[in-house]
């Protein structure tokens, strides 16, 4: 099966091309396809947006995720907002540093990470699964692996370190966008009637 990646972020598009199925061919986003714009209030919501444009342009099968960042302390957010927390356009250093002054002095820093996948058609085929991931946010930022919030987040089920201080392999391990992508090859199966394996 062919998926077009619908995501323009090329550390997002290597986690995702990490954790795809072997019989799943991860194909680039076409460079014609402009920015979309993510008005849905959830993550599902917009994870299908981005992959229904994709899906759409090159009248084929798109994949996409929204991942929020959700902090107990903070009510949640940011939320579906994340990648634009400290504003446009999306920067995720800006983004970190706001949230580590939001939560100065806080001694609840619980937080999770949840990752919706959506996988569309141009026909209007419309599927998605979910993952999450708990943990804590840091005090300062640790490593300089991954992307995003991975130097502020402290996975419960780590050893201590942020995710930009694991290895791609270790956070794969335990990420939600990982536990999220577990559940495609089944998807894939119903999709296309064959077999998961």
């Amino acid at each position: 099966m062919r998926l077009v990646c619908a995501s323009a972020n090329p550390a997002k598009v290597a986690e995702l091309a990490r954790l795809m199925p072997p019989r799943v061919e991860l194909l680039p986003r076409p460079a014609a396809v402009g920015d979309v714009e993510e008005t849905a209030p959830t993550l599902q919501g917009n994870a299908i947006i981005k992959a229904v444009e994709v899906a759409n342009h090159v009248e084929g099968w798109a994949i996409a995720d929204d991942t929020g960042l959700e902090v107990t302390a903070l009510g949640g957010e940011p939320g579906v907002r994340s990648a634009r927390y400290a504003g446009e356009p999306p920067d995720d250093a800006r983004n970190r540093a706001r949230l580590l002054a939001a939560l100065d002095g806080v001694t609840d820093r619980t937080a999770r990470f949840r990752t919706v996948v959506a996988i569309v058609s141009w026909q209007g085929d419309m599927h998605y699964e979910t993952g999450e991931c708990t943990g804590t946010i840091a005090t300062e930022e640790r490593g300089s692996n991954g992307f995003g919030y991975d130097s502020i987040f402290v996975p419960d089920e780590g050893d201590g370190r942020t995710f930009a201080e694991m290895s791609a392999g270790e956070k794969d391990a335990i990420s939600h966008r990982a536990r999220a992508m577990a559940k495609v090859p089944l998807l894939i199966a119903r999709i296309t009637g064959t077999s998961p394996d």
